[in-house]
This record gives structure tokens, C-alpha cells and sequence, in this order.
């Protein structure tokens, strides 16, 4: 009887642990499913334009970001009021049960939304809405990018199935602040691409569209969900 009240301590215990470790990889293994998706799409984008960025391929308008969509995707419904029903939930929360303030009903006026045949809905500026220039002089130019794996169904938080990343004009995806001179020469804000990935507030803080950190830890750690 002792044995068995300790295995089932033990089974307690462990059992809770095991399942959260199966949801993390669940929610990894369909953030890179799209996460591919879209990389392959970009290069094709580039491969058929003759390009050799997006913004020569002609990706430089909110109509243009549609059309993108439509051409690589398999579109369900498009989303012209961006991250609000009834493609996306109104309230996104981060890990810490607060808000992410700055994504909830975002008009991504930039691009275009849209939930593609997976179920996953999308929102995806283009490669050069926005600029900004670091306090160390580095300067970045992006497209911000919205993805819920699993559209409308829960949890709906940021960092478990919904993630906030960038889009640049080399069609690399990645957090908002590694630039291209950052993955090709090494010139990072806060010295190193890691350090790029998770600048801004904590992942379990998110709340602003500086806020990549999420997405960035799962890159630096090669695809898995440490958090």
C-alpha cells in the first residue's frame, strides 16, 4: 500500500508536467508549420518577380500584401478589420495575464489579415512599413507579423499560440530587431543576435509592438518552447 500511495504521488506529480511539456511542443511544432509557409512563400515571391528582395517584387502596398496572400495561400476568409473578430479574438493576453495592448484590434493598416486553410489566422505588414533607428545608430526597416496557429480557439496568448515577429525585405523572418547587417556581419543591437532577439520587454510581459521576445527565445533555442 506504501508502494502505491508513492507511485501515486509520484504519477501526481509528474503526469501535470508531462502534458504541459506536450502542449509547448504542439504549439512549436504549428508555429514552424507556418513559419515555413510563409519563408517559402517570400522566396517564391522573390523567384517569380525576379527579384531580389520583396519590396522590388512589388510588396509595398496593403493591396499588394492581399494579393500575396492570395497568391501563396490557401485564403478561408480575409480579415479587412485586422486583429478583431471574426478572424481574431479581441483580447490578446501575455503570459503574465496582462494585456498586449498595442496588437488588440490593430487595424494592421500596413498590409493585410487573412486566416489561411490550416486555420491559423495571419496579419502581415509590408517589408517596409516601418523604420527605426537604435540608440547605438542602427538602423531597421520592417514589417511587423502577426500569427495565431489556431485562429479564434484558446488560450490566445502571446507566446503560446499567437506570436509577434518581422518580416524583412530579404524575405527573412525573424524578432523585429535583428536586421539583415545583424544576421549577415554581425552588427546587432545590444551586441549579438540572441541579445537582438529578446530586446524590448520580457516575453511573459509583452505589451507594445517593440516586444519580439517571445518569438525571439524560441529562435535562440532552436525551436523549443523554454518558457
Amino acid at each position: 500500500m506504501v508502494t502505491l500511495g508513492i507511485i501515486g504521488v509520484v504519477s501526481a506529480m509528474t503526469v501535470p508536467s508531462l502534458m504541459q511539456n506536450h502542449q509547448r511542443r504542439t504549439y512549436v511544432t504549428q508555429l514552424h508549420k507556418v513559419y515555413n509557409e510563409l519563408q517559402q512563400a517570400f522566396l517564391r515571391e522573390m523567384t517569380d518577380k525576379n527579384a531580389i528582395n520583396l519590396i522590388e517584387a512589388g510588396l509595398t502596398t496593403p493591396a499588394s500584401m492581399k494579393t500575396f496572400l492570395h497568391d501563396y495561400f490557401k485564403i478561408v476568409q480575409d480579415c479587412e478589420d485586422g486583429i478583431t473578430e471574426p478572424c481574431f479574438v479581441n483580447n490578446y493576453k501575455n503570459i503574465n495575464g496582462n494585456l498586449f495592448k498595442d496588437i488588440n484590434n490593430n487595424k494592421y493598416s500596413g498590409g493585410a489579415c487573412a486566416v489561411i486553410a490550416s486555420g491559423a489566422a495571419i496579419c502581415i505588414d509590408k517589408p517596409g512599413w516601418t523604420t527605426s533607428t537604435s540608440e547605438d545608430g542602427i538602423t531597421i526597416t520592417r514589417g511587423n507579423v502577426f500569427i495565431d496557429i489556431n485562429g479564434m480557439k484558446g488560450p490566445n496568448i502571446i507566446g503560446r499560440d499567437a506570436f509577434y515577429m518581422a518580416v524583412f525585405s530579404d524575405g527573412v523572418l525573424d524578432a523585429g530587431n535583428v536586421s539583415y547587417d545583424c544576421r549577415t556581419n554581425g552588427v546587432c543591437r545590444g551586441g549579438s543576435i540572441d541579445k537582438a532577439r529578446l530586446l524590448g520587454n520580457a516575453c511573459e510581459d509583452t505589451s507594445t509592438l517593440n516586444d519580439y521576445a517571445c518569438f525571439g527565445k524560441i529562435l535562440n533555442d532552436n525551436w523549443e518552447m523554454t518558457y
